[in-house]
């Protein structure tokens, strides 16, 4: 085992979490085995079962299981169990049976004895522990600085060291992509391999004394703020990112620290008014309302009682284990590191509380008439002070906006129900344009102007999502997922193909990438799901029935991939359609997708918040063209559109690297 370094003594020793002990190895190599009988059969609770061959008759095996019980199986459901040496392997690859219930077998006893990383391959298998373990520590790093792959144990951190030495020594860029489902650790590996690069190409050490943010604290930073406003508890994530994201980590002609930018996709809109019952919003609206940064809280002009704010409290409120309050105090100073000025950081709060009191504005319908009028205008002038607007002005550019017809604006009467929808509209947009300048404002900071040389691309996107109510967004999410699988998996399974070649091992190649081509084009070619969604968001008259109808016009019955969906548990919403994709069959709701594809927004109100007087707020609209500017082409994008156009240039950056 490599030697303790002698700086390290203050933190915990990560070797029990990185190799298997000599007692345990001592251990395994004695367990029963029997390379005749031996063997691994199917089972409903497990998955597999290890078992013993006691007869063969035709194709039928009969197998003794655990329990004494005797069971016949077909042949083809009974594969062979690996001798004990290769008992909890660090490298899959190298065992002498590799089958479904091995590659299970092998990471789940690695997994029980807390070494929740494993090489198959050229692939690193990461199993999330839910707990914190000692495995990210200075201490460890630098077991793994500078050493090859097959000189240290497992771990993300010898994917990276040899990210970075390839960088160096091949002078090409490199990517990273951590992919899984949902909850399965991708956001906290990308952090650890963020924090692995700056430590590795930091230019200077820090004193102890030294207060000055260096670069390498800045690209460590990104993370408390895009976490905070990106970031949000799902029901198997308390942590789960809702948004993609592609960081580039620049080196210099030395390999040393010279740079780094982040481009972000598909924040997850919908979830900033509305959350499932065991869900909760984004974790920057709790933080603000724990109120532990002093004179935060009275400036936003928040309650003590987060239930008073509809739109982020509609699912869990609080998280087990995660204190609001410490997370906004690391979020604020990570602010202050990334060079946000005091009145910037002031108006992201107070941007960030004015979408919150948003959901509290009231609106009721005027007599007899259709018309919508305020129903109290106390919520609105909270909105008004933080926003840098006249309250009275915002209730009229919500209940009668003005439209263009011709070449002249008349005023156009609303209903409670559409003002309503264009509040959350209105809602959602600020949010995810206040996201956008954050990620700019980092950028900045980060884009140092020194010289460039290389660059080591980090990929974390949101993981499959299989929910029991799957929407547009998960629509997104998985198509995504779908694409980033087949780029994985042809690329991966090209460089198995190249090392094979090299070592004069004859196969067959297969290109399992094209295993994922049917579903991608149901979703993606001319009179696909996308194409019909965008084909149905150009009329006035489509309605959800309306594309409904013609998906399973084109598609029920002619691809195996588009089938009818089962009927819903109690308390579930019904699906429309069911997905077959590679993680498993998804069946998605499509009511609301026609609206959340077009995404309209009031442009009166666009308007009179270009011309307030909160700075911040001007700026995140200022490419918006309004009612009076020229139009512009993002404006009447679909959602859809974008979501292709950033996948488009993902792609084209993955093949480069």
């Amino acid at each position: 085992m490599p030697k303790k370094p002698a700086d390290a003594d203050e933190e915990p020793d990560p070797t029990p979490y990185l190799f298997v002990s000599l007692e345990q190895k001592r251990i395994d190599q004695t367990k029963p085995y029997d390379a005749k009988k031996s063997c691994w059969v199917p089972d409903d609770k497990e998955g597999f079962v290890l078992g013993e061959i006691r007869g063969t008759k035709g194709d039928l095996v009969t197998v003794a299981i655990p329990g004494g019980e005797e069971k016949n199986f077909k042949k083809e459901q009974v594969t062979q169990v690996n001798p004990p040496k290769y008992e909890k392997a660090e490298d899959m690859s190298n065992l002498t049976y590799l089958n479904d219930a091995s590659v299970l077998h092998n990471l789940k006893q690695r997994y029980y004895a807390k070494l929740i990383y494993t090489y198959s391959g050229l692939f690193c298998v990461a199993i999330n522990p839910y707990k914190r373990f000692p495995v990210y520590t200075n201490r460890c790093a630098k077991l793994y600085r500078g050493k090859r792959r097959n000189e240290v144990p497992p771990h993300i951190f010898a994917i990276s060291d040899g990210a970075y030495v390839n960088m160096l020594t091949n002078h090409e860029n490199q990517s990273m992509l951590i992919t899984g489902e949902s909850g399965a650790g991708k956001t906290e590996n990308t952090k650890k391999v963020i924090a692995y690069f700056a430590t590795v190409g930091a230019s200077t050490k820090k004193g102890e004394t030294e207060k000055k943010a260096n670069l390498e604290d800045q690209v460590v930073q990104t993370n408390p703020v895009l976490e905070a406003f990106g970031n949000a508890k799902t029901v198997r994530n308390d942590n789960s990112s809702r948004f993609g994201k592609f960081i580039r980590i620049h080196f210099g002609p030395t390999g040393k620290l010279a740079g780094a930018d982040i481009e972000t996709y598909l924040l997850e809109k919908a979830r900033v008014i509305s959350q499932q019952t065991l869900e909760r919003s984004y974790h920057i609206f709790y933080q603000l309302m724990s109120g532990a940064v002093p004179g935060v809280k009275e400036k936003c002009l928040l309650s003590n009682n987060v239930s008073d704010y509809n739109f982020v409290a509609q699912g869990k409120t609080t998280i087990p284990n995660v204190d609001d309050g410490e997370e906004f105090r690391v979020t604020d100073e990570a602010f202050d590191i990334l060079g946000f000025t005091p009145e910037e950081k002031e108006n992201v709060y107070k941007i960030t509380a004015a979408v919150m009191h948003m959901g509290t504005m009231k609106f009721k319908q005027r007599g007899r008439e259709e018309q919508a009028e305020a129903d109290g205008t106390e919520e609105g002038e909270r909105v008004g002070k933080l926003l840098g607007v006249e309250a009275v002005g915002l209730y009229t550019a919500f209940v009668k906006p003005r439209i263009k017809v011709g070449n002249e604006f008349v005023t156009q009467g609303r209903n409670v129900n559409q003002v309503n929808y264009s509040v959350g509209a209105m809602s959602k947009a600020v949010f995810d344009r206040l996201f956008k300048f954050l990620v700019k404002k980092c950028n900045e900071t980060l884009d140092t102007k020194q010289k460039r040389q290389h660059f080591i691309g980090v990929l974390d996107i949101a993981g499959f999502e299989i929910f029991d109510y799957n929407g547009f967004n998960q629509l997104c999410i998985n198509y995504t997922n779908e694409k980033l699988q087949q780029f994985y998996n042809h690329h991966m399974f090209i460089l198995e193909q190249e090392e094979y070649e090299r070592e004069g091992i004859t196969w067959a190649f297969i290109d399992f990438g094209l295993d994922l081509q049917p579903c991608i084009d149901l979703i993606e070619k001319p009179m696909g799901i996308l194409s019909i969604l965008e084909e149905e968001s150009m009329f006035p008259k489509a309605t959800d029935k309306t594309f409904e109808e013609k998906l399973n016009t084109n598609h029920l019955g002619k691809s195996p991939n588009f089938q009818k969906p089962k009927p819903p548990k109690p308390g579930q919403q019904p699906a429309h359609f069911t997905l077959g994709h590679y993680a498993g069959n998804v069946p998605y709701n499509i009511t609301g997708w026609l609206e959340k594809n077009k995404d309209p927004l009031n442009d009166t109100v666009v308007d009179l918040f270009k011309k307030g007087t909160n700075a911040l707020v001007q700026e995140i609209f200022a490419d918006h063209p309004g009612q009076t500017g020229a139009a512009a082409a993002e404006k009447g994008m679909l959602s859809i559109q974008k979501n292709i156009i950033f996948l488009c240039r993902l792609l084209a950056l993955l093949y480069l690297t």
